[in-house]
């Protein structure tokens, strides 16, 4: 049975409209953190998104944990960012070397979830000759839950 292009254009309609609904508006909290150097950044927190949110250009994205966020600025402070986007949680680097090192590095950061937590926390790092090895992905990744880990008792947030 062939449909016509009146019920498939209602069919797909019916089917944006449904997914579309959502339990609660969704709302958008702006959190000032300190960077290293005294620098000051807005992270922003969303919740309750929609499908129809990309159409009424409001921010859609994960809750992001600003001591993950903020720690992973701070070990990979020699990186140079490319690109940071709280509403994602995904922090992009350019090569940079480590002080005393001699190799070039760059790393992908997303961090998924508002806990902290090992499993909200993804590391992709990258010499300039491919991936680097697994124990050395690791001791970023240990540096920068260790990091978080200081800063929340510092906030007094424990």
């Amino acid at each position: 049975m062939i449909l016509t292009f009146a019920k498939r254009s209602a069919l797909v309609l019916a089917t944006l409209v449904v997914a579309a609904c959502g339990d609660e508006p969704p709302t958008l909290d702006q959190e000032a953190i300190t960077l290293k150097g005294g620098r000051e950044s807005n992270v922003g927190v969303t919740s309750g998104t929609s499908l129809f949110d990309a159409f009424r250009g409001k921010d859609a994205g994960v809750k992001v944990n600003r001591f993950l966020w903020t720690a992973s600025l701070d070990v990979l402070d020699f990186l140079p960012v490319q690109s940071a986007d709280p509403f994602t949680g995904v922090i992009s680097t350019g090569f940079g070397t480590p002080p005393g090192g001699s190799n070039a590095y760059r790393a992908t950061i997303l961090i998924s979830d508002p806990a902290l937590d090992a499993r909200s926390l993804n590391v992709a790092l990258q010499s300039r000759s491919g991936p680097v090895g697994a124990e050395t992905q690791r001791a970023v990744e240990d540096a920068i839950l260790s990091r978080a880990r200081q800063l929340r008792i510092q906030a007094g947030n424990f």
